[in-house]
């Protein structure tokens, strides 16, 4: 799967640039499946970092703001609040700019 994803990603990478992706310590995400692509690294975060990885700044918010000490009456009810608390995370642009950018990943110009 991780290797359909990344492929789905090289499609879009235009010609003559190459795309970096930083990946956790998940199990699937291994360096050796961008060897197939040209245009793709990847960057292993080191363990133990949650403050590297944009998306625990991203879980984070979500259970401080939106869905910590919540009671569920069953799972479309906790499918229906997930959702609400994502728009309402994504529905101020610098909320998600400011959780998600990390000065030391940019590149070039």
């Amino acid at each position: 799967v991780m290797e359909k994803h990344l492929a789905l990603i090289a499609q879009k990478v235009p010609k003559g640039r190459h795309a970096v992706i930083v990946v956790d310590g998940a199990a699937w995400h291994q360096v050796h499946l961008t060897e197939k692509f040209d245009n793709l690294s990847i960057i292993k975060l080191p363990p133990y970092s949650p403050e590297l990885n944009p998306i625990e700044q991203v879980w984070q918010w979500l259970r401080q703001n939106e869905l910590a000490n919540r009671c569920f009456s069953g799972y479309e009810n906790i499918v229906d609040e997930c959702s609400r608390a994502w728009n309402v995370f994504i529905s101020d642009t610098s909320r998600v700019i400011d959780l998600c950018s990390r000065d030391w990943i940019k590149v070039g110009s």
